[in-house]
């Protein structure tokens, strides 16, 4: 399933993202949170994930804020179906992966299946190629282009419970400065954000999807990001969209091969 977006007329207000196109996999709570940011700073956003009913919801929303959005429904580790879209996008001016990867965290290494421990990082660095490997392949073409990816800082800790996520992590970042030294050079610039415990992502189906039915209360993970954090505080959508489109803007033309932190401190 794809539509087109149809441009519409919006606030003649300086915009961060105006005349970009933006190709954002993932629907979800961060990945709508995103592309409604990037949408109302002047992007034509093209949104990619797997699931139809999510993707029509967050396209209704855009729509009605007067944003320009276009939905597919693909899997970030079909090849064909990822080059497939690039290609009916046509010009492409950020692309950001954000698909689910299948973390299973709350359960000590010992007592993981082999699979749960794996999801994430084959999973994980499988569909960031995909999707960045496309997306620079016409950026280098065009001359210009930004690739961004998103971790939870998870390879700068030692926390016990998060199973593949840290070496999920790890492999991610190590993956994109390589790439921004092979394509830095087509002025392709790739740039990342370091982000966990999302105010608006701790939500009881969130948190069992991750950890399983012996998932920790909503609250309680939000007071104890409290006490640990340097803010005392959660990091929020908003901040980190924020963030993601300051990136992919030109205003940040000169960065590039880094990771910019929005943990509010909770990974120092």
């Amino acid at each position: 399933m794809s539509t087109r977006p149809a441009r519409r007329s919006m606030s003649m207000t300086t915009r961060l993202l105006s005349d970009k196109n933006v190709i954002i996999y993932g629907g979800g709570a961060l990945g709508g949170g995103i592309a409604r940011t990037f949408a109302r700073e002047g992007a034509a956003v093209f949104v990619a994930g797997r699931n139809a009913a999510v993707l029509d919801k967050l396209a209704g929303e855009i729509r009605a804020d007067g944003g320009t959005v276009a939905t597919t429904v693909l899997d970030v580790l079909d090849e064909a179906a990822v080059a497939a879209h690039v290609d009916s996008v046509g010009r492409v001016d950020v692309s950001f992966n954000l698909a689910a990867r299948g973390d299973v965290q709350g359960r000590p290494l010992l007592e993981m299946a082999a699979a749960d421990f794996a999801r994430p990082v084959t999973d994980g660095i499988l569909g960031a190629f995909i999707t960045a490997r496309t997306a620079a392949r016409r950026m280098a073409e065009q001359g210009s282009g930004v690739i961004l990816h998103l971790t939870s800082g998870s390879s700068q800790g030692t926390a016990p419970g998060m199973g593949g996520t840290g070496p999920a992590d790890a492999a991610l970042e190590t993956f994109m400065r390589y790439l921004a030294a092979e394509v830095g050079p087509a002025g392709v610039r790739v740039a990342g954000i370091w982000t966990a415990a999302v105010s608006e992502t701790l939500t009881p189906a969130k948190l069992r999807a991750v950890g399983g039915d012996n998932a920790p209360d909503p609250e309680l993970v939000k007071q104890m990001i409290g006490q640990a954090a340097a803010l005392r505080r959660a990091p929020e959508i908003a901040q980190v969209a924020d963030t993601a489109a300051f990136l992919a803007s030109d205003r940040a033309a000169g960065i590039t091969s880094t990771i910019v932190n929005v943990t509010c401190g909770l990974v120092l």
